[in-house]
């Protein structure tokens, strides 16, 4: 990829992905319902995504083989997870770290709901954009890079199922009503579904990974690094967990880590 199919890949991904936010900030304001929102980014980004890993975009694009395999990691990520939020959002529409954001805003919460989903939108397009990075690598013949990052997010894809499958069996057990999971993954970190989601897009950065441009797919896992731990993900849960769940939920957040599992 040339300096200028960068460029353009970026603003490709960014506009597509704006528009896609825009249109989940539609659904919402019409169905007052917030746990789509989460679920169209995520189709949105595994799209976009896909499109500009498969499409060619200038010289030095590689290996059809390379573009084809990210293409359909990135939409193996989009189906599971989209998929699962879906589901979760059937069965119960609203986010409540949208909702609280929305209660927060009052009067001026469809627009800054929109300029929130906006930003958003940025994100999604540097994931987008790190996965036509690892997509087009200018090298025909297979790289460590390239095995290393499909195993990684063959790690990651696994782990956040299994993660996600944990939590859903646990809330199913009348038994665990009002407690704390903290059992398999749960145990090893509070949010391990955020670590796994978190891995996933540092398995595109290695098999990104090659010239100084390609550093630039770093940017992905650097980003949804600070978005979950400090911004959407862990914060907001985590103080909605503190008010529902009171002590139970500091003794686990003192005997458990909060992001990267305990390995021992």
């Amino acid at each position: 990829m040339s300096f200028a199919s960068v460029v353009a890949a970026f603003l490709i991904a960014e506009v597509a992905l704006a528009a896609i936010m825009a249109a989940a900030w539609a659904v919402e304001r019409a169905t007052g319902e917030t746990g789509w929102i989460d679920a169209v980014w995520t189709l949105g980004v595994g799209a976009t995504g896909a499109i500009l890993a498969a499409a060619p975009l200038g010289d030095g694009d590689g290996s059809g083989w390379r573009r084809a395999a990210i293409a359909a990691a990135v939409v193996l990520w989009a189906l599971r997870l989209g998929s699962h939020i879906v589901a979760r959002t059937r069965k119960t529409p609203d986010d409540p770290r949208y909702r609280k954001l929305i209660d927060l805003w009052g009067a001026a919460a469809p627009l800054r709901l929109f300029a929130f989903l906006q930003a958003q939108a940025i994100v999604g397009a540097a994931l987008a954009f790190a996965v036509a990075l690892a997509a087009h690598a200018p090298s025909p013949t297979l790289r460590a890079q390239d095995i290393g990052g499909l195993v990684i997010f063959a790690v990651a894809l696994v782990g956040e199922a299994a993660a996600d499958a944990e939590l859903a069996r646990f809330k199913a057990d009348p038994a665990n009503r009002g407690r704390i999971c903290d059992v398999g993954l749960w145990d090893r970190s509070r949010h391990p579904n955020y670590f796994f989601e978190w891995l996933v897009w540092a398995a595109f950065a290695v098999t990104a990974s090659g010239d100084a441009m390609r550093l630039l797919a770093w940017v992905a896992p650097a980003l949804m690094y600070g978005v979950l731990r400090y911004a959407s993900g862990v914060p907001p849960l985590e103080q909605h967990m503190l008010l529902t769940r009171g002590d139970a939920f500091r003794a686990y957040q003192q005997r458990t880590p909060v992001f990267f599992p305990r390995i021992f």
